[in-house]
């Protein structure tokens, strides 16, 4: 696959046309995003999945987190066919926006959940594809607008439409779901959810809107041939990866659960402590590598390499100081993401219905979210970076604590709507801070493969924990305390347990590059 010449400029409207576009795209991976978490999580707990199982499939979130395995090839490779089209990065996004909607197409086919690993391996397959999108989506965005000024308008945009379309598919699958699948129950006996089937097709057109808006962009110098025959090939093309993708995954997938159950791991068994230590690993590995990495040369082949030199080029950069840096943002949106996979089954178990939730994920949620990504997009361009994180992880962790109080309030509409707007105002605010704040810790060398390496590992502890969640609220339940007050109370605690750290971030200087500017 040869590599195309791209401007990143070039063919992209700029000022108010390129922040429409990035509310485009950011629309365009946040749909997907809630299916193969919140609302996979309601749909689970409706076809009586138990809640430790439910948390297990949290751990498909993890994806994100290892984006860095595979971002350096959309950096390196094209996509056969789209390059040609539309140039390297929009060739990738088209890519993914294609397994996105086949992945859902496949979710909806299946929508009774009753072999629960086809629903897992669907989920991981839309998984993928979201992630996909966003590391070229991110890349672009960086090569885009190089600096805090220019990126703060961009990020706040691109997170504008990515909150906007989580909320739209969280609020929109769950009212459809409901209103759907009391129209008819003849679709049952084929094993077919009328309700969920109808919502993730739905969410999968609505995926596939930004395509044809890419495809009519003006193409990048370089890329040279005919249209028809550029737009062809890529769709072939499309088609072999999406297969050969499935395939692997479902291979894998199958070695995962054989030998999970050859280890006796279960629905029954306490996986927290083991996850403790896997989370533990990473940091005791770069601890070990790191005097080594700080020695090297240009010319030395782990930084010279395409696939690990831009990770090696972080350590090297900062030293002993990136093991702090990655400790902070890997608990700085901790709340965050565990209040995900569990906060629905705790809602609906207090007595709520889909479309009572779906109207809190609505216009409240929406609303709510738009305007805490458009006050952390504008005070990163005004304030120090030790106000503004302090500010989001204040907000975000007040988010978790509603949790908690809602539990202990009697039914009632607005007390949800209430408790959805504290959590999705503060973590849209917190979402637009981390995002400028992890882009300016980037090598400009390379944008797609640092970002991808640091906004995946700032998710990894917290996934790994939300995946265990399950158990661990069943664990506490039997041991006599309230299993979700204390998660969620313990959840928004470690968020702001994160802001211990600011004094380290103050002096996280990186070295000076000893290579030719790139």
């Amino acid at each position: 696959m040869a590599e195309a010449v791209e401007t990143p400029s070039a063919g992209v409207p700029r000022g108010f046309a390129r922040m429409a576009l990035y509310v485009l795209l950011g629309f365009s991976a946040g749909l997907p995003f809630y299916m193969f978490s919140t609302v996979l999580s309601v749909r689970l707990a409706e076809h009586g999945v138990v809640l430790a199982v439910i948390g297990f499939f949290a751990w498909v979130q993890l994806l994100p987190t290892f984006k860095f395995l595979w971002a350096p090839l959309l950096d390196r490779y094209d996509v056969p066919g789209f390059a040609r089209f539309c140039g390297k990065r929009r060739g990738w996004i088209m890519l993914s926006q294609l397994g996105i909607f086949t992945s859902m197409v496949a979710m909806a086919a299946f929508s009774d959940d009753a072999s629960l690993p086809l629903t897992a391996l669907f989920a991981v397959l839309l998984a993928f594809w979201t992630t996909t999108l966003e590391v070229a989506a991110d890349a672009w965005r960086i090569e885009l607008a190089p600096t805090p000024e220019e990126q703060g308008p961009v990020a706040a945009s691109n997170l504008w439409g990515y909150r906007t379309a989580m909320v739209a598919a969280g609020s929109g699958a769950l009212l459809f779901a409901d209103v759907a699948g009391s129209l008819s129950a003849t679709l049952r006996g084929f094993g077919i959810e009328p309700g969920w089937t109808a919502s993730y097709l739905l969410i999968a057109a609505g995926a596939a809107l930004p395509l044809p808006i890419l495809a009519l962009l003006p193409r990048a110098p370089g890329c040279g041939g005919g249209r028809g025959a550029a737009l062809a090939t890529g769709l072939v093309a499309s088609a072999g990866i999406l297969l050969a993708l499935a395939a692997g995954v479902a291979a894998i997938g199958w070695l995962i659960l054989t030998a999970a159950s050859g280890i006796g791991i279960s629905a029954d068994t306490n996986v927290l402590p083991w996850v403790l230590v896997i989370a533990m690993l990473p940091f005791i590995v770069m601890a070990f590598f790191i005097p080594k990495i700080r020695t090297l040369t240009p010319e030395a082949p782990a930084r010279a390499s395409a696939a690990i030199g831009p990770y090696v080029d972080f350590f090297w950069r900062y030293g002993f100081l990136a093991i702090g840096l990655l400790a902070f943002v890997s608990i700085y949106r901790m709340g965050d993401v565990l209040a995900l996979n569990l906060s629905k089954p705790m809602i609906l178990g207090l007595g709520y219905t889909k479309t009572q939730i779906g109207w809190a994920d609505g216009l409240v949620a929406l609303g709510s979210s738009i305007v805490g990504v458009g006050i952390g997009g504008w005070i990163v361009t005004r304030w120090r970076w030790g106000v503004t994180l302090s500010i989001g992880a204040f907000f975000a962790a007040l988010g978790n604590f509603g949790f908690v109080w809602l539990a202990h309030q009697p039914l009632d509409q607005n007390t949800l709507y209430l408790a959805t707007a504290a959590d999705q105002f503060g973590n849209g605010m917190a979402g637009a801070v981390f995002v400028v704040y992890l882009s300016m810790l980037c090598n400009p060398r390379y944008p797609g493969a640092q970002y991808a390496f640091l906004s995946g590992f700032a998710f990894l502890l917290a996934r790994l924990l939300s995946g265990a969640g399950g158990t661990a609220v069943t664990w506490l339940d039997k041991a006599g305390y309230n299993g979700f007050d204390v998660f969620f109370l313990a959840s928004g605690v470690i968020s702001l347990a994160a802001l211990l750290f600011l004094p380290l971030l103050g002096r996280a200087t990186p070295r000076p590059d000893d290579r030719e500017p790139a």
